[in-house]
């Protein structure tokens, strides 16, 4: 799942929003020295990546991708969720995609300590562009997956892989409303035995 998703399941305080999002920022962050608020956002973080990393539902759209693209699939997935997230966001939450974003965002600006590496940079860019909010449009949805082929350090093919999405979009959209309540079900779970 990418950043919305991960958002989701955030408890409403800044420490869990920040925890929630760090687990794509941990370059050189030495968790045990973290508020323990903010480590559990983490390990929330790890955990949804591991549950989705390995379930059938997400493993079949591999099969979909090209070739070229196929090496990049969970990558794929995990923005393409996001856009299926946002479409049908009042099925999954009380508040409007709009209301939990400027949410987000205040917990986000009020976090009391320095974050790690990129992160400020990525923090500042979602706030003043409204990704979370934009993720219900293909085209933006695109650009993100477009940006995170950018930042892979080696040649690749993973720019202009929305249209594989758009391609399959059925697919990809009754796995995600197949996945997304078992996500839930999971992290619910999951937060009871701790």
């Amino acid at each position: 799942m990418n950043y919305l998703a991960h958002l989701y399941f955030a408890k409403d305080n800044s420490h869990s929003v920040v925890g929630n999002l760090m687990g794509d920022f941990m370059k050189g962050v030495n968790i045990v020295s973290l508020p323990e608020a903010t480590a559990n956002g983490i390990h929330t973080h790890r955990m949804i990546d591991k549950f989705t990393d390995n379930h059938h539902l997400v493993r079949q759209l591999k099969p979909l991708l090209s070739d070229k693209r196929r090496r990049f699939a969970g990558l794929i997935s995990d923005v393409a969720f996001d856009h299926f997230l946002a479409k049908h966001w009042q099925r999954f939450h009380h508040l409007s995609l709009e209301q939990f974003c400027q949410q987000v965002y205040l917990h986000l600006q009020n976090y009391p300590h320095p974050l790690p590496g990129r992160m400020p940079h990525v923090v500042r860019s979602m706030i003043n562009d409204d990704w979370l909010g934009g993720y219900h449009d293909m085209a933006l949805t695109g650009r993100a997956i477009d940006s995170m082929s950018k930042r892979i350090r080696f040649k690749n093919t993973l720019a202009g892989a929305i249209e594989e999405v758009e391609l399959h979009y059925q697919q990809f959209e009754h796995n995600f409303l197949a996945f997304f309540p078992e996500l839930c079900r999971h992290v619910n779970q999951k937060n009871k035995e701790q």
